[in-house]
């Protein structure tokens, strides 16, 4: 198949998703077709199989803001003609699946381009719901031909926020396990202590200045370092609250890293105290370099992590629950022994790429054949 793939190509969950599903189906034989304004992060272009398209949105005085989303529908339409794309796949609603359904309009009747839509979480929780986007939301994912989830808690919530009567295909996020493994024996810093981790963006929904507290908890047992991988509009808050803390020499502000899987198997303790989660990637990249998560009950992260089993979920909010987890971990050997390796085992067995990709390419086929 010829797939055009359109993605927020910065730092996140979505993005990382898309490039590495567009990688593998490359991998797998298929062309690929990357549309967005910038080169998505995780990219390799040198794949076989794989093109990058840019997006290039001309500055004019009139425009306080370059209007990205006719210029996304312009390039797609004519990577679709030129290319002649079997099918469309945009994650993220907000603005993808709009760029996508005008593209569609640009081509007419003369070009068949079914578009499918990946949902991710903050498009539907928090962008979507806002006033002045609900109605284009819910336009777009009523009007795409195909609409996926990453998790069973999204799809719901989609189908009660929206009003959305038709199916929504619920396909998890994945990881590469032969990418994503233990290194037994590795540590990201001084043997003498241990190692927490936390990966995101830094938005206020992921919570970053829990993690300090907990270490503030966590110290107070045993020597740790907190590893803040990531950059965003929390940074400098979690900054100073470091200082206030006192914590500055044990915690390291690494910035954007692009090595994660490399990164990740030096640590003992994933930290995960988001507000909501669409389902958690980076909790499931740490399951697959086994490294147990302390995270949240919230949104999809219960379809993830089985609290107790191949990893612990707290209520949001309380550090104190959180930070009692990660000592746990730390002081129990055996038991971190335990969840260690269940957690590689939950992301061999039920997350794994090999498993998930399959599913897409089914469903990429079904709505083709639908006549949409």
């Amino acid at each position: 198949m010829r797939i055009g793939i359109t993605c927020h190509p910065t730092y996140g969950g979505s993005g990382v998703v898309a490039t590495e599903l567009g990688m593998d189906l490359a991998l797998r034989g298929h062309e690929v077709h990357f549309v967005t304004y910038a080169n998505p992060i995780r990219l390799q272009a040198e794949i076989p199989g794989i093109h990058y398209h840019e997006v290039k949105v001309a500055s004019y005085p009139l425009f306080q803001h370059q209007p990205y989303t006719l210029a996304l529908a312009s390039r797609m339409s004519e990577v679709a003609t030129l290319h002649k794309l079997d099918l469309l796949h945009v994650h993220y609603a907000i603005p993808h699946s709009i760029s996508a359904f005008l593209a569609k309009k640009i081509l007419g009747t003369s070009v068949k381009l079914p578009v499918v839509t990946t949902l991710h979480g903050t498009d539907i929780t928090l962008v979507g719901i806002e006033r002045s986007y609900f109605p284009i939301t819910r336009y777009a994912i009523r009007n795409s031909d195909g609409i996926t989830a990453i998790s069973q808690y999204l799809a719901r919530s989609t189908k009660e926020v929206f009003q959305i009567r038709r199916p929504i295909r619920v396909i998890p996020n994945f990881v590469n396990c032969d990418l994503y493994k233990p290194e037994p024996g590795k540590t990201a810093g001084r043997d003498d202590q241990k190692t927490l981790i936390h990966i995101s963006n830094f938005r206020s929904v992921k919570r970053v200045t829990d993690c300090l507290h907990i270490l503030d908890q966590v110290r107070r047992k045993v020597p740790a370092r907190l590893l803040m991988v990531g950059d965003g509009p929390e940074r400098n808050s979690a900054g100073r609250l470091a200082n206030k803390l006192g914590l500055s020499h044990a915690v390291d502000f690494m910035g954007k890293q692009l090595g994660i899987a490399q990164l990740l198997p030096g640590a003992h303790v994933l930290l995960l105290p988001s507000e909501l989660e669409g389902f958690g990637l980076v909790a499931l990249e740490a399951m697959a370099c086994g490294v147990p998560v302390v995270a949240t009950r919230t949104g999809g992260v219960p379809e993830l992590i089985t609290n107790g089993q191949d990893g612990f979920l707290e209520p949001v909010g309380n550090i104190r629950r959180q930070a009692k987890r990660a000592l746990q971990l730390l002081l129990d050997p055996n038991l971190h022994r335990k969840l260690s390796d269940a957690a590689r085992r939950t992301a061999q067995e039920r997350f794994d790429i090999r498993r998930i990709i399959p599913l897409y390419e089914q469903y990429y086929e079904e709505v083709k054949d639908s006549g949409s």
